[in-house]
């Protein structure tokens, strides 16, 4: 990209850090003053929150980059038409939300021809937010402290820390002896789904995630920050992913003997 261009990295980061702040309140004031609760047709819950906040970064981005398009969770899909497009999940883990658990964040990346150039997951309630750019590494801000973040250097499933999203769900999908023989030869294990394992993953505070069932707006901005951390997120063939259905995200340097485990091996 050409030095000045209103959307260059640094002006799309700083775009992102600044919306980011405004739906940070937004989510935390509907968090704070009680929410509607609706059921979408595949019976996943939605709040004003969601909407809210989608329709905010919509906005938003129509009126800084009238030429970049949107794909949300809540409002539709639409494809790079040249420009780029931002990747949106306005509140993830709306079903922690609902519940009283702190654990949510609004999730923004932004793509061109095909690749992610920004990522980042902002987690209010959390006092967490997590960025990356193309080649620029990631970084987390925490409780107003910044910081790079790398993953870590366990290269021994027995010293490793699993984390993944939901037992029900993994077993449906017919992951489940495949995550029983993985944790049966771990270090640890624990049930911490949604973004939040992607990024324990990529500040180095477990070694491999393991999500199934999810979109493209739940990993776009995940994938990059893990990438640019050190770490690595494929589908359970080991290709590079962040779009389809199902994914593993680790440090990189256990990421084959992960899928090995999984597949029987």
């Amino acid at each position: 990209m050409h030095a000045g261009r209103q959307d260059d990295v640094g002006s799309l980061l700083q775009f992102a850090h600044q919306l980011l702040d405004e739906t940070d309140a937004i989510a935390l004031s509907h968090v704070a003053g009680g929410l509607t609760v609706t059921t979408k047709p595949d019976r996943t819950l939605v709040t004003q929150a969601d909407t809210e906040i989608e329709t905010r970064i919509r906005d938003r981005v129509a009126d800084r980059y009238p030429t970049h398009t949107v794909a949300g969770e809540e409002f539709g899909i639409a494809a790079d038409g040249g420009d780029g497009r931002w990747i949106i999940d306005p509140i993830d883990a709306t079903h922690n939300v609902v519940r009283g658990i702190e654990i949510f964040a609004t999730l923004m990346a932004f793509e061109r021809d095909g690749a992610l150039v920004v990522g980042v997951v902002s987690a209010p309630a959390m006092h967490r937010r997590w960025w990356a750019v193309r080649d620029g590494g990631a970084m987390v801000r925490a409780d107003g402290v910044e910081r790079p973040i790398h993953v870590s250097a366990v290269d021994d499933l027995g010293s490793a820390q699993l984390v993944f999203s939901t037992l029900r769900g993994l077993e449906d999908a017919g992951l489940g002896d495949g995550l029983r023989r993985l944790t049966a030869g771990a270090w640890r294990d624990r049930g911490f789904g949604d973004f939040w394992g992607h990024v324990l993953v990529a500040q180095g505070s477990a070694e491999s995630m393991l999500e199934y069932g999810v979109a493209p707006w739940d990993m776009a901005a995940p994938s990059i920050i893990v990438s640019e951390a050190g770490g690595r997120m494929t589908d359970l063939d080991g290709r590079d992913s962040w779009s389809g259905p199902q994914v593993v995200t680790s440090n990189g340097v256990l990421h084959e003997r992960i899928l090995e485990v999984l597949r029987g091996g």
